[in-house]
């Protein structure tokens, strides 16, 4: 996809002349008719050293006489306050002069960065800015973070009519002094008196001024982190930059991960840890992400952009590499949009790029509802065992064909494709094979008519209710993972047993073997049940069992909704059987 970039678009202003007025005139001469000084990033001037000029490709010396206290006082005189942070600005202008103090505090050195407001530059992203999600921008310092923040700060407030509210602690977005910089246009600008105080500012904005959108730059700490998320939980769309080059590097601070959600530790249970193929111990997201947009700003004119954090999170902490947006300009002004897993990010090896692995989407919007057709998944090549159990989980789909249906005796539609969750399978095929119960097990949640899960699955995940429900699923909840239960929930969900009144339990599902004595024990302990224990309401003891024979009769018990205890000492230990 291209998009052509009309040449009056893209206009650059500077005021480079009222920063080249604070200089010694040793220094600025030569930059004054310099033929690369539009492409000038920064001065320096260190005391004791030769001033520097930096270009965009590289960093010459402006004179050979080394820099004197004289000339650094020539500079201070001449340039605003210096505030807390060490910056300073010069009134009606973007540039940004900060110092250096050594520990007595008296300045030896100043970086005089040129600020610039370039008008069209976010073209690469102007849908995403207009579509009122919150956006954040990554990148290395330098890259254009904060002429960014400009330009969008300008089209919300000008093009799109919002009311927009920029948060300026360095007034380095809208310029020095109490006039805001005309390249933000109709935005308004709110100062901070001190770095620190920038979170208050940040929600005394939205509770003072009604803005539409806030623009921050710099979110550096955890209350300005936790000051963005509240600011998004009232609906004001959030556009603001943090330190980091690249969405992982967020997912290791701890100080700014809750930008992105927040990351938790989880502990699992056996089967889910089991069914994942994954230690019990895993990192998920807590939270939905404070900004559902993110730019890694690799080059001035070349951007990625993650349209869905939340899924990049997730695909993260799973082990996956997402495959982002490519967007870049080229000389022609045309932006070029592309999705080509073969691209790596500047900081990966070029020779040894990693494998990027595409997981479809879960059914959402109109694909559940029916209403659209997914195209065929062609499957990427697996790695490892875990990669391939946690694939298998949500995305295997039924081949074509193979979901047959047949009538059963009341008109049912068997058989019942059934999706475990939690559950042990070796237990639920055992039980589908002993009573020949017209079940399949599937792996697609999407071809499944109904879900078999533990209660406390049902209780505490939320993410496996809500996807039943919108494939509108019944989901058959069992207290324990044991075999009279998964037998009872089945034969109910073929209509076979009455919620209310227990059925007699066919033996043979409680046993492997079938051994004469597991046998003896079990039908033993049904005869108690119902001859003596429920018809009469008194207690009896059982002969003295093995553990294992003591345990399958626990089961069989437990199916008639009874209590039992183990008493007495080996060998002689037993069952002891209580009345309701």
């Amino acid at each position: 996809m291209e998009l052509k970039l009309p040449p009056h678009r893209m206009q650059i202003t500077d005021d480079l002349d009222k920063l080249l007025e604070i200089l010694p005139s040793n220094i600025k001469q030569p930059l004054e008719n310099h033929p690369q000084k539009n492409s000038l990033i920064e001065i320096v001037l260190d005391l004791g050293r030769k001033p520097e000029a930096r270009f965009s490709h590289r960093t010459e010396y402006l004179s050979d006489q080394l820099i004197t206290r004289e000339d650094l006082a020539h500079c201070v005189a001449r340039v605003g306050h210096f505030s807390a942070d060490n910056r300073a600005g010069i009134e009606r202008t973007l540039h940004r002069i900060s110092a250096i103090r050594n520990r007595q505090g008296d300045i030896i050195g100043l970086t005089c960065r040129i600020g610039r407001a370039v008008f069209g530059t976010i073209l690469m992203i102007k849908e995403l800015v207009e579509s009122g999600q919150s956006i954040l921008l990554l990148g290395r310092p330098g890259v254009g973070k904060t002429t960014a923040l400009r330009e969008i700060a300008r089209v919300l407030a000008d093009e799109l009519e919002k009311r927009v509210v920029i948060i300026d602690t360095s007034n380095e977005i809208a310029g020095d002094g109490d006039v805001p910089h005309p390249a933000i246009g109709r935005a308004r600008r709110m100062q901070v008196a001190r770095p620190e105080l920038q979170h208050q500012v940040m929600i005394e904005a939205v509770e003072n001024h009604m803005p539409e959108v806030i623009i921050i730059d710099e979110i550096g700490t955890e209350l300005e982190a936790l000051a963005a998320r509240t600011i998004a939980e009232r609906g004001v769309q959030l556009v603001g930059t943090a330190h980091g080059n690249h969405l992982e590097n967020l997912i290791k601070n701890p100080t700014l991960s809750d930008l992105i959600g927040g990351i938790q530790s989880v502990t699992l249970g056996d089967e889910e840890a089991r069914r994942r193929g994954s230690q019990k111990t895993v990192l998920e997201r807590k939270a939905p992400p404070t900004f559902e947009i993110a730019v890694e700003m690799w080059e001035r004119q070349k951007w990625v952009v993650h349209e869905d954090v939340a899924q990049t999170v997730d695909y993260l902490l799973r082990g996956k590499q997402p495959i982002p947006q490519l967007r870049q300009v080229n000389d022609a002004g045309e932006v070029s949009i592309t999705r080509d897993p073969s691209f790596s990010s500047p900081q990966q090896v070029s020779t040894n790029p990693p494998t990027l692995i595409d997981i479809p989407n879960k059914p959402t919007g109109l694909r559940a509802q029916g209403k659209m057709t997914p195209l065929p998944i062609t499957p990427q090549p697996i790695h490892n065992e875990f990669e391939e159990m946690l694939a298998n989980s949500w995305y295997q789909l039924e081949k074509t064909g193979q979901k047959m249906r047949t009538p059963g005796p009341n008109g049912e539609d068997f058989p019942i494709y059934l999706y475990p969750y939690g559950i042990g399978k070796s237990h639920l095929d055992h039980v589908i094979s002993i009573l020949k119960l017209p079940i399949v097990l599937t792996k697609d949640l999407d071809s499944a008519d109904a879900v078999l899960a533990l209660r406390s699955q049902v209780k505490h995940h939320s993410k496996l209710v809500q996807l039943a429900k919108e494939r509108q699923l019944p989901i058959k909840s069992i207290k324990s993972n044991s075999i009279p239960h998964i037998t009872r929930a089945l034969r109910e969900l073929v209509s076979l047993e009455d919620g209310n009144e227990p059925e007699s339990l066919d033996i043979r599902v409680l046993t492997r073997v079938g051994s004469d004595d597991e046998i003896e024990a079990l039908e033993e302990a049904r005869l108690a049940v119902e001859q003596i224990v429920i018809p009469q309401g008194q207690p009896v003891e059982l002969l003295p069992r093995s553990a294992k024979v003591r345990k399958m009769q626990h089961e069989l018990i437990e199916h008639y909704r009874l209590r039992s205890d183990s008493f007495g000492d080996e060998p002689n230990r037993r069952l002891r059987i209580y009345p309701a």
